[in-house]
């Protein structure tokens, strides 16, 4: 297996700089993973797929607006990202200035103060600020859309799902930016049923794989959550047959983290709640314990998100599906249009 397995052309145009209106509005290109065979609807038909008892799994992460201006003590410009936080003033970031190392001090627009206490790989500090920056946030803070985004966000509230309630994370669930409270009232009309987990997003997400082998890569690690309450929905759902369906990437790591940690044996159920750091790295070969069918994006070449969905569908079978997708148009990345994965 080579990290270039996992790449492909993608000319800029096709990246979505916009999301469309209304959200339910995006294309949704279904994939059958056993035949390869592929449909051509919209996002707001994706209930023609789905069944009375089937599972859509969401991940309720809310966005926070962990882009901070700062000034050196010199005066100069800097940047801090928010990505992880360590305790009630200690944060992992990333940090855009030269020369700002351990021991020096930046402070935000509104006065706050932050010192970085040790650096990390690249661009990567810890920063310990003089209160939690949280109280900051709604005044500082802007909202960290890809690098590849380069039109601005009118309102940011499109970056955020319809369903986001706990904060936490430096970039979207992306897939489920297609979701309205309207689509979602009729789904659970037709006995489609919703569950919700938490996994917190980092900047890595978008990261391409570098190492030759992509088993070499070390993958990054994120908090996440299964409730006790949900991982018996799922096992109910299971039980009594109907899907689990991942709805992104996140969604599906959150799920096969808490399926890896629960104990497969016949006295026990698929899952018990879990809760803490997840390190799985989902690469062909993965056996799937608990996901039946995935809605994603189209991701970035040579990305972990792209090694995890050729996992569960085959890498010629994706590969194939994304070349399709460009000749028939479709948007790509974050704000881009859909797959359904069955």
């Amino acid at each position: 297996m080579k990290t270039s397995d996992f790449d492909y052309d993608l000319p800029e145009s096709f990246i979505a700089q916009t999301p469309v209106e209304p959200r339910d509005a995006s294309r949704l290109m279904v994939l059958n993973r056993s035949t390869g065979r592929i449909e051509h609807r919209i996002f707001r038909e994706i209930g023609d797929y789905l069944t009375p008892g089937d599972l859509l799994v969401v991940n309720q992460t809310r966005v926070i607006p962990a882009r901070l201006p700062a000034r050196k003590e010199t005066g100069g410009k800097a940047e801090i990202l928010l990505l992880r936080r360590e305790s009630e003033t200690v944060w992992e970031c990333l940090v855009g200035g030269k020369g700002l190392g351990e021991g020096k001090r930046l402070r935000l627009e509104d006065g706050l103060e932050a010192e970085i206490v040790s650096s990390l790989e690249g661009s990567r500090r810890i920063v310990r600020f003089e209160e939690p920056v949280e109280n900051h946030l709604s005044k500082d803070g802007q909202m960290p859309l890809p690098p590849y985004i380069h039109e601005k966000l009118t309102d940011p509230e499109r970056y955020q799902t319809v369903y986001a309630k706990t904060p936490g994370s430096a970039a979207a669930p992306t897939a489920g930016l297609h979701f309205t409270p309207r689509l979602m009232d009729e789904l659970r009309a037709k006995g489609i049923q919703f569950a919700e987990v938490t996994l917190h997003v980092g900047l890595d997400t978008f990261a391409p794989v570098t190492e030759e082998d992509p088993r070499q890569h070390k993958i990054h690690t994120e908090w996440c959550e299964v409730t006790p309450a949900v991982a018996e929905k799922i096992n109910a759902a299971k039980r009594n047959g109907g899907r689990v369906i991942g709805v992104g990437t996140t969604s599906v790591r959150t799920l096969e983290s808490a399926a890896q940690d629960s104990l497969n044996t016949d006295n026990c159920p698929l899952m018990t709640g879990f809760s803490g750091p997840t390190s799985l790295y989902i690469l062909p070969g993965y056996q799937f314990r608990a996901v039946d069918a995935i809605v994603t994006n189209f991701h970035l070449p040579k990305s972990t998100l792209i090694m995890m969905i050729s996992a569960f569908a085959g890498r010629e079978t994706v590969l194939n599906a994304y070349e399709t997708a460009k000749r028939e148009g479709y948007r790509f990345f974050s704000f881009g249009d859909a797959m359904l994965i069955m």
